[in-house]
């Protein structure tokens, strides 16, 4: 049996492989392998030092990002931080009521962010939200879950956004963001009215941005975020049944 190349990580039993790297990245920094203020290696060398894609490397970043551990500064890469710095993070408060909160908290800064997208957006930018939006549909397609692209949706109407503290902030809450729409997607998966729910409140959004429309970029956005809470209020009660 051929041996496992050096740094090659393998998929955990119960976990992904993002798990893993994330976990072998964290044991390195606290370690003192990449010091404060040190840089990481870029995502091409960490995906061969672990043997795995760039996504599962940005993902794992992604994850050290939210635990105050890194942050991405311009031109300098991802930096190591003093772990004795105040940091805010997101603790786990379990299934569906970290979700309501994240939500919760998005509804704020995804009007915001559709507002500012429609009144900076360059016409690539609005052709790059298009795609994202697309590649959604195109996912579940194919039989993927989606995820990844509703996050690259939401990512490409931030960086229309032209603010980098909102893109900051979107990349921060990435870990419980992306646990929040893995929820949110299989319910939909489940119920073919959410599915549709969905699908037209991310239209509406995309199409409010095309038209420069600021006011209705936000409240659609607005619309999604505050439509995404009722439904996991009734994903929840769906799940526990009648009462007897």
């Amino acid at each position: 049996m051929c041996a496992r190349p050096v740094g090659e990580v393998s998929k955990p039993v119960g976990g992904t492989l993002a798990d893993r790297v994330t976990a072998e990245l964290m044991q390195l920094v606290r370690g003192g392998a990449y010091p404060v203020n040190s840089r990481l290696p870029t995502e091409p060398q960490l995906a061969e030092r672990f043997g795995v894609s760039r996504t599962v490397v940005r993902e794992a970043i992604s994850r050290l990002k939210s635990e105050g551990m890194v942050e991405t500064r311009q031109g300098s890469g991802t930096v190591v931080l003093d772990p004795k710095r105040n940091t805010f993070r997101i603790d786990a408060l379990g299934g569906e009521l970290e979700a309501r909160a994240v939500q919760e908290v998005r509804c704020g800064l995804e009007s915001e962010m559709a507002a500012l997208a429609a009144a900076r957006c360059t016409d690539e930018q609005i052709a790059r939200i298009q795609r994202a939006l697309r590649r959604i549909d195109d996912a579940v397609a194919d039989g993927g879950d989606g995820v990844a692209e509703d996050m690259a949706f939401h990512a490409a109407i931030a960086e229309a956004a032209q603010n980098p503290l909102l893109t900051s902030l979107l990349e921060f809450i990435g870990h419980a963001l992306r646990d929040v729409i893995t929820i949110t997607r299989t319910h939909e998966a489940r119920r073919e009215d959410f599915f549709q729910q969905v699908n037209e409140e991310h239209a509406a959004i995309a199409q409010a941005i095309a038209r420069r429309d600021i006011e209705g970029a936000r409240r659609a956005a607005l619309h999604h975020m505050q439509s995404s809470i009722q439904r996991l209020i009734a994903a929840e009660s769906d799940e526990q049944g009648p009462a007897l």
